[in-house]
């Protein structure tokens, strides 16, 4: 090799080095504040939550720096990008395999969950999914007094005719329908959102079913708003009752917040499934799709099925999850 052709690769090969690197050290950054739950700190706001949601897609991009690096023929690099990829896998991969559900033999309930966008969701079509899946307790959330007026024209009460409603113009109401007498619980308070709360029995266990719907934390009202709900939602074993939140959390499994949620003891029923990757969001519009519905239930009670359903004039889908109570 000539000493020209040094010259010209000896740059080329520095600047491979510093790219690889640097790619190696953002998705490091990147698995080292999902593993540690970074985003639970004040200084991590609007521009770190929604980051947050995107961690399945750092994971399946982080072969992108450990090629770099092995391109670069840099091992250190390539050591830390490597590193990276497994603590990726080690966190999320889990959500992508069923669990051993526990030994319920109490009676079963079918939820669903549905965010309306601003009402503007097909009512026909969530009729028919409460009746062709006999539907028992329905979480809608963006409901509007039209939205509410459309079920009755559809003929929603036929299946779920007791309910506790707070329609709203915008995407401020929430309710819950339910196939079993309802009584009105004080709703989740200090939020922006309505989130109403409802108590019902089966087979002489005590249901509570809580409407979830924070405010997506993009902003700093937004953040505030998100973090209060996560605090005033009531934990597993709160109330003497068998606790259910179904709706839209606006959050993942990547997300601090959520996964206290679930410390405090639930499980998500998409993660119980193995369905923890099925997106609920962005499906049917430009952006990257998301896994932002939920329904939580105990620990101790079992997921027998999850799915998710296309609704037309929604930006979400509904899920459905049928559960079987200790």
């Amino acid at each position: 090799m000539d000493t020209e052709s040094v010259t010209e690769t000896l740059p080329r090969r520095r600047t491979g080095y510093r790219i690889a690197w640097a790619a190696a050290a953002l998705w490091g950054a990147w698995a080292i504040a999902r593993v540690s739950g970074a985003d639970r700190l004040p200084i991590v706001g609007g521009f770190g939550l929604p980051l947050t949601a995107l961690t399945p897609y750092a994971a399946a991009t982080s072969i992108v720096p450990l090629g770099l690096a092995l391109a670069a023929r840099n091992r250190w690099a390539a050591v830390v990008a490597a590193g990276t990829a497994a603590a990726f896998a080690l966190v999320l991969l889990p959500r992508a395999v069923a669990v051993t559900p526990p030994a319920a033999a109490g009676p079963q309930v079918r939820v669903l969950t549905a965010n309306l966008m601003f009402g503007r969701a097909d009512p026909a079509e969530v009729v028919k999914l409460v009746a062709e899946h006999d539907v028992d307790v329905l979480s809608v959330q963006e409901f509007t007094p039209d939205a509410q007026a459309a079920f009755r024209e559809n003929g929603l009460d036929r299946y779920l005719p007791y309910e506790v409603l707070a329609p709203q113009w915008g995407a401020e109401g929430s309710g819950l329908y339910s196939r079993h007498p309802l009584t009105e619980l004080p709703p989740i308070s200090g939020t922006t959102l309505h989130q109403p709360r409802a108590s019902l029995t089966l087979d002489g266990r005590t249901v509570h079913v809580t409407a979830v719907h924070p405010l997506p934390p993009i902003d700093p009202a937004g953040v505030a708003d998100w973090h209060r709900t996560y605090e005033s939602l009531p934990s597993a074993d709160a109330e003497g009752a068998v606790q259910i939140l179904a709706g839209d959390f606006n959050s993942t499994l990547d997300h601090a917040a959520f996964r206290g949620l679930l410390d405090r003891g639930y499980a998500d029923a998409a993660d119980s499934r193995g369905s923890g990757f099925t997106p609920t969001w962005g499906v049917t519009m430009m952006g990257p799709p998301l896994t932002l519905d939920h329904v939580v239930v105990p620990t101790s009670v079992a997921v027998r099925d999850y799915s998710v359903h296309t609704l037309d004039g929604s930006d979400h889908r509904a899920v459905l999850a049928v559960l079987r109570l200790p």
